[in-house]
């Protein structure tokens, strides 16, 4: 099988990965041994020196380390798009969503609202009630967190509303997903891969960038909330 893979990865992929993991393993692949943060992070981390084989990044992060000579472009595979969304506790109603002014009047309604500050879906957040003109009134209250699942913090019963991709909110249990912020209102995060320039193991990295790429891989992108 070789050395183990070191897989540096966005949190939205964490389900997909861990699914995928055992079943790479079997069909001969070699151990993935990965590491999940948002991207902004990931980047100061690899800015900072850590070593790895593979990174999984959204598209403009990837970019941003090929131009710095840390991945190869030759490499460099697109692998799921993803689009942010909703959740509450189990049990709670759904809110409507479905439109801008349903979607505002969801926001407005909630005791708070959890959002990421480094991940991309915090971002587009932010952006977005921003442009809504709802930010000083969502922000009062809100729950950011500097990263992880947001979702966590319905379970914690620190919030109404948790806002995350849907693939990251699907990692908590105890919580429901309402469905995605409308299409036209947010732009889907592509989420890349690519093998780090001064990986000592590039076969293995080829190897499982090749599989991740792949046709078979599509059921378990999709189950975790992904679209292939």
């Amino acid at each position: 099988m070789g050395e183990p893979v070191r897989v540096l990865s966005t949190l939205a992929l964490k389900g997909a990965i861990s699914t995928l993991a055992g079943q790479y393993v079997a069909a001969g692949g070699a151990r993935i041994d990965a590491d999940f943060a948002p991207t902004l992070a990931l980047l100061e981390r690899l800015r900072a020196g850590e070593a790895a084989d593979v990174v999984i990044l959204t598209r403009e992060g990837l970019n941003e380390v090929v131009r710095e000579g840390r991945v190869t472009a030759a490499s460099c595979v697109d692998l799921a798009r993803s689009y942010v969304g909703l959740a509450v506790r189990a049990g709670e109603p759904h809110p409507d969503i479905s439109s801008e002014p349903a979607l505002r009047a969801a926001l407005l309604g909630a005791r708070a609202v959890a959002y990421s500050r480094l991940g991309a879906s915090g971002i587009l957040f932010a952006k977005l009630i921003e442009r809504m003109g709802i930010a000083s009134e969502i922000n009062a209250r809100a729950v950011v967190i500097p990263q992880g699942f947001t979702a966590e913090r319905l379970v914690a019963g620190e919030a109404d509303l948790a806002v995350q991709q849907i693939s990251e909110l699907k990692q908590v249990g105890g919580i429901e997903v309402i469905g995605p912020i409308p299409h036209q209102l947010q732009t889907p995060a592509v989420f890349s891969a690519g093998r780090m320039a001064a990986s000592q193991n590039a076969e293995q990295s080829e190897r499982l960038l090749r599989y991740l790429a792949s046709a078979e891989v599509a059921p378990a992108l999709r189950a975790s909330g992904l679209e292939p």
